[in-house]
């Protein structure tokens, strides 16, 4: 989104692309018009203030922004407008289950994650926790399994990978990095 002339990206989370479509029901809809949309009726015309976390690879201000005390990517999470993008934050988790768990926006079908969708690749997911997939929302592919023998993580190529299928009701969950699913509390499977 553009602020007067700085362009700003919502920290903490990825939204569809804006050409991109999703399914729902065998049929597809416009979800990355959508995801824009929300976050204009959000906007509206409130007074942004946005906290400057980083900068990206093209100059963008990648903040933290509210409109009144709206946290915008908490709300377009929240309605299924976008993803928690784990790989670099965990903040938005929390709203992106509420949203699964009610099968809102893009949780209520099918979609290409927008990470994927933007380098051409087939990474779906969907109200299943990305488990036919193979990648939880933001792409993340380590998974955090809770069993008989505790909280083990199991990374792609491990013996138990494929079969292994994450139920977040039960604790289970998706990580981007071992250094986040340690901090978690699971340790690496042994296979």
């Amino acid at each position: 989104m553009a602020i007067g002339a700085e362009h700003v990206r919502l920290f903490g989370i990825d939204a569809p692309e804006r050409d991109q479509t999703c399914d729902r029901g065998g049929r597809p809809w416009a979800c990355g018009r959508d995801a824009t949309r929300a976050l204009n009726a959000l906007v509206g015309k409130a007074r942004l203030v946005c906290e400057v976390q980083d900068r990206d690879r093209y100059g963008r201000a990648v903040s933290i922004c509210a409109a009144g005390e709206t946290d915008l990517a908490e709300a377009l999470v929240e309605q299924g407008a976008a993803v928690a993008y784990r790989r670099y934050s965990l903040r938005y988790v929390a709203a992106e289950t509420r949203a699964r768990a009610r099968r809102l926006g893009v949780w209520s079908g099918q979609m290409v994650l927008p990470e994927a969708y933007r380098h051409g690749t087939e990474a779906e997911s969907g109200g299943d926790s990305g488990a036919e997939s193979g990648a939880g929302a933001g792409g993340c592919v380590i998974k955090g399994n809770v069993g008989t023998h505790g909280r083990i993580y199991h990374l792609p190529g491990q013996t138990d990978y494929a079969a292994t299928r994450i139920n977040e009701a039960r604790g289970e969950a998706w990580f981007c990095s071992e250094a986040d699913a340690r901090a978690a509390g699971f340790r690496k499977a042994q296979r």
